[in-house]
């Protein structure tokens, strides 16, 4: 592997010689590989390209579930979500015990084992709320809910430095995997003060279509704001805020 040198930094190829931009500097190397033609028809490379479908339908169903949470999202998540996720999906992917390798899908598989994933790897939801909630979904009617009992924050919560304030919040959203379709309601309680004082129970409520055939999801997060004349702001733009998988049901 050859560095560039020299005041001009090249990137893309040219004669045979690729130029790129890694985070060790400006390197350059021979093109090389097998052709798009050879992967897409050769015998040889099956495994590659069943890998490859698989690969793409994991990114799309995580491409999905994050739309359907985009408004939460904005305040908590990290750089690596988007890989995490897809990572998560490939491993569920592989429960699916219908469909052939190439055209295996979350959700014939254990799509449910999504329950307990973290959006945001640097505000963990386990590492922040120290309390037992209880959450309910009635396909029925569509009501998605989930209670926390009255609590002393300081002692429940896990605060990054500065906090005056937080918010817990909440979205439920019914996905078509096939489609791309989805639906989403959301619920938050309001700034409730980060004190060492009983707080009132938290009872959030969210909705989905009524008697939905489609998987539900029920997504719980606590958000962080500093107080500073009668102005909330969030603390360090969200980089502690948690938001995490409590529920899927795959209907």
């Amino acid at each position: 592997m050859a560095q560039q040198d020299g005041i001009i930094k090249i990137q893309g190829t040219l004669g045979g010689i690729t130029f790129y931009k890694t985070r060790d500097g400006y390197l350059v190397r021979e093109k090389g590989g097998i052709s798009k033609k050879r992967m897409k028809s050769d015998p040889a490379f099956r495994r590659t390209r069943e890998n490859g479908q698989e690969f793409g339908i994991a990114g799309r169903y995580g491409k999905f579930i994050r739309k359907s949470i985009r408004p939460l999202l904005l305040n908590s998540n990290d750089k690596r979500v988007v890989s995490r996720l897809v990572k998560q999906l490939m491993d569920i992917l592989k429960t699916d015990t219908i469909n052939s390798r190439g055209m295996r899908t979350p959700i014939d598989g254990q799509i449910e084992l999504l329950k307990g994933f973290e959006f945001n790897s640097n505000g963990l939801l386990s590492n922040t709320l120290f309390m037992d909630y209880v959450n309910s979904l009635d396909r029925s009617t569509g009501e998605v809910e989930v209670m926390l009992p009255e609590m002393n924050p300081m002692q429940m919560i896990a605060a990054p430095a500065g906090t005056t304030h937080f918010k817990v919040v909440s979205a439920a959203t019914e996905i078509d995997f096939t489609s791309g379709e989805t639906f989403s309601s959301y619920d938050s309680s309001t700034e409730m003060e980060y004190q060492e004082s009983l707080q009132p129970e938290i009872l959030l409520s969210t909705s989905v279509t009524p008697n939905s055939t489609l998987p539900i999801f029920h997504f719980l997060g606590v958000e962080f704001y500093q107080q500073i004349n009668n102005e909330f702001y969030m603390l360090n733009n969200g980089a502690f805020n948690a938001l995490s998988i409590i529920n899927v049901n795959k209907a």
